[in-house]
């Protein structure tokens, strides 16, 4: 059986309330680290502006969030000069299953996944950076260089052989992928038709009420999408501007946060407390 998909949508104005990048980098880290805890398999990035581009903002969020979920001895290959990446010294460490400790060829094992990045090739062959002393080998393969794959470990020796691995084989969590969407929130939607999609907006019904078929058409859902709003507006704001009403585009308008003590809760704090909550109730019902 598949494993159930969990993917979030959130604004590009996401950091639109933080002037500085030093702030908007430390709160994105916020943002990929409660992804990463929650096991999150996509982060949608979607437009959210009346009117005008936001393809700087949209840029910003995905590099940074990219950048994060990306293995440290990749990030140099991967990622050249960029602006965006001035302060990506303060985003914090994922520490998820592929993003290992072991560096040495001595520790690695036959049968585990590494996410690589090809490096040169022959006609029967590429080598591959693994994150270890020198390159790995894939056999009889005509990649791209440059390329980011996930590869198994097939032999151990004085050259370590890997093979192509799809990331839906690693036994645990194999971090998020970032999609920027160009369509605004109800036509990405519709477009997508995920199984369950649940909207997050203080304005929804309480949580204890719906919990119930929430958690059934959860259990019998193969992806899931929870949205969040943006800072200045709530996903009913957003969807209205494009003629549409929030509660006939999703199965769920959900306030995870009921008597809240402040006026507004930021994004990466709905997040974490909704994707907890959800977790919670998955488990206490199993």
């Amino acid at each position: 059986m598949a494993r159930k998909r969990l993917c979030i949508a959130i604004p590009a104005s996401v950091v639109s309330d933080t002037p500085h990048l030093r702030e908007k980098t430390s709160k994105i880290g916020l943002i990929g680290r409660a992804a990463a805890i929650f096991r999150v398999d996509e982060i949608v990035i979607f437009p959210d502006a009346p009117s005008g581009s936001q393809k700087i903002e949209a840029d910003l969020v995905s590099t940074l969030l990219s950048y994060l979920e990306t293995p440290q001895y990749l990030r140099k290959r991967l990622f050249k000069l960029n602006p965006y990446l001035q302060y990506a010294g303060i985003l914090p460490p994922l520490r998820t299953p592929h993003h290992p400790l072991n560096r040495r060829m001595n520790e690695v094992r036959v049968g585990d996944l590494r996410e690589a990045i090809t490096l040169s090739r022959t006609e029967k062959q590429t080598l591959v950076d693994i994150g270890v002393e020198q390159p790995a080998l894939v056999r009889d393969r005509d990649l791209a260089i440059g390329k980011r794959v996930t590869v198994k470990i097939v032999k151990v020796g004085k050259v370590v052989e890997v093979e192509l691995a799809n990331r839906d084989e690693a036994p645990s969590y194999w971090g998020y992928t970032v999609t920027v969407e160009n369509l605004p929130f109800g036509s990405f939607l519709r477009k997508r038709r995920f199984d369950l999609t649940v909207a997050t907006s203080r304005y929804g019904s309480p949580l204890a009420k719906v919990s119930g078929e929430v958690l059934e058409r959860w259990k019998a859902a193969n992806t899931v999408l929870v949205a969040f709003g943006a800072p200045s507006q709530g996903l009913g704001d957003i969807v209205k501007r494009e003629g549409r009403r929030l509660s006939e585009l999703v199965d769920f308008v959900v306030n995870m946060v009921p008597m809240q003590g402040t006026e507004t809760v930021r994004i990466e704090e709905a997040l974490v407390a909704s994707l907890a909550i959800f977790t919670i109730i998955l488990e206490l019902k199993r």
